[in-house]
């Protein structure tokens, strides 16, 4: 049993590829469901109703994350800590301080939401007519204060494929809640609907947690003094959810003073199809890699390795996705939206190349985070949010939504410089011969897919130039893919038994 165990551990290429399976196969069901609700959604509310949820939520997300003291990441590094010394009591007690405050959380975001709703509404609207909005919103910060906090025990204990199931009940439910919500009341069905997802997320997830580990009643004492630690460590987390969070909120602001409620709801179409749908493959990530990689943060070869590994199975299972979808957009936007949504194509396909640079990017962003230094992580990642904000408003100004594609690819370019930086100075990460080698070959292709798509969809070479190039990305990756896993045989081997 061991022997195999190790052997796992040492193809780590299709450890790699069995948890991304996992997690993108998840994320595809969900996407399907998505895919419905959103249809459904678009359709009722159109591009106005749809800009007031993303502002709506954009708003309270900000209030969470400024609030929730970053439990949510913390939580993971203290369960999972006991966790591995295979000290169920101490587990127990974590779980014991994370939920009490993951309660004292919740209580602080939705008093403070209630109390700031005034300038909330003011400053997100340019007006007070949504105070009381704001204020029917407020629970929302509880719920969701309350569900990372039982995500963070799942994640500590290794619950992946529970995490997973809860994935796709959370989207089941938004479709149930959401859809004759809106169909029946239209815009005015936008706030109890966004209350009563959340409620429904926080259920399912608690379900789960308490059926795991059963919720104790018992004395506070010391559990106040035991969570500071968790605290500490949020900070950093806090801080940058705050400016991520606080980036998506003064976008969307500026959009819809300076333009209209349509413009906010195309944008977010767009951000949500390209930087949510589309990064599926990149859903294992902090499940998984996250722990893998805090594992060996103190082996400099393994970490380098590691490291490598993970960002050559991203670019090269995110590539071919990324030439289909990007080819695909002017027959997916409609289905997946309607024809309304049709003005934000441009910018949603120079959008697409951004995600080639995130695929590079992520798994070295978490190099800090495994290394325990939260003040790096933090400062990259204001820095990244300075930068987004300031391109995507620069060039809205200039060209409109097709401009705010290009300052969201222009942010990711940065980005993507500034990380490996950092981490090549900070941590001495080496960036192997076979990254380069796939970069090289996957992101020339891209670049002649969005060349394709300049001229339109309507001509017969647009559609067999991008399907060309996406056969080619595609053998390029299950070629590299097959010679370096024991997956292909595994699947041969199962195939044949049959």
């Amino acid at each position: 049993m061991l022997a195999m165990l190790k052997e796992e551990r040492s193809d780590s290429y299709s450890h790699i590829l069995k948890y991304t399976g996992l997690f993108g196969g998840v994320q595809g069901i969900s996407i399907l469901v998505g895919i419905i609700r959103n249809k459904l959604v678009a359709v009722i509310l159109g591009p106005q109703g749809m800009g007031l949820v993303s502002l709506f939520n954009s708003t309270i997300k900000l209030v969470s994350d400024s609030t929730n003291f970053g439990l949510s990441m913390s939580a993971v590094k203290r369960i999972s800590e006991d966790f591995d010394s295979g000290n169920e009591q101490a587990v127990e007690h974590a779980i014991d301080v994370v939920r009490y405050w993951s309660f004292l959380t919740a209580l602080f975001g939705t008093l403070l939401c209630v109390a700031l709703s005034p300038l909330l509404s003011w400053f997100t609207f340019s007006w007070n007519a949504h105070v009381l909005h704001f204020i029917c919103l407020s629970p929302m910060v509880g719920l969701m204060a309350v569900t990372g906090g039982e995500l963070a025990i799942l994640k500590g204990v290794r619950q992946l494929r529970h995490i997973a199931s809860i994935s796709v009940y959370n989207v089941i439910a938004a479709l149930i809640i959401s859809v004759p919500i809106y169909y029946f009341f239209g815009d005015k069905g936008i706030v109890p609907s966004l209350v009563l997802m959340a409620l429904a997320q926080m259920l399912l997830t608690i379900g789960c947690s308490y059926k795991l580990y059963p919720l104790r009643i018992r004395k506070v004492e010391g559990l106040f003094r035991d969570g500071i630690s968790m605290v500490k460590l949020g900070t950093a987390f806090v801080v940058a959810g705050m400016f991520g969070s606080g980036a998506d909120f003064l976008i969307r602001s500026y959009l819809n003073n300076v333009a209209d409620i349509d413009t906010v709801g195309l944008y977010n179409a767009g951000v949500m199809l390209t930087m949510t749908y589309v990064g599926m493959v990149f859903s294992a990530m902090e499940t998984d890699y996250f722990p893998r990689l805090s594992g060996v943060c103190h082996y400099g070869v393994t970490f380098n390795v590691t490291v490598n590994r993970q960002i050559e199975v991203m670019i090269l299972l995110a590539a071919p996705m990324l030439v289909a979808f990007m080819i695909g957009l002017p027959i997916l936007l409609p289905l997946l939206y309607s024809g309304k949504f049709m003005p934000v194509i441009g910018m949603m396909q120079v959008v697409v190349l951004a995600m080639y640079f995130r695929a590079l990017k992520l798994p070295v962003a978490y190099i800090p985070l495994a290394k325990g230094d939260s003040k790096s992580y933090m400062l990259l990642e204001v820095i990244d949010d300075i930068a987004i904000v300031f391109l995507v408003v620069f060039f809205f100004s200039k060209l409109g939504l097709f401009g705010a594609g290009i300052g969201l690819t222009l942010a990711s370019i940065f980005d993507l410089l500034l990380v490996y930086s950092y981490c090549t100075w900070k941590y001495k990460f080496t960036v192997s011969a076979s990254v380069l080698q796939y970069a090289a070959i996957q992101l020339p292709i891209g670049m002649l897919a969005y060349v394709i798509t300049l001229f339109g969809s309507g001509s017969v070479m647009y559609w067999l130039g991008g399907s060309t190039l996406f056969f080619i990305s595609a053998m390029v990756s299950i070629t590299i893919l097959k010679s370096k896993t024991n997956l292909w045989k595994a699947m041969m081997n199962k195939i044949h038994r049959k």
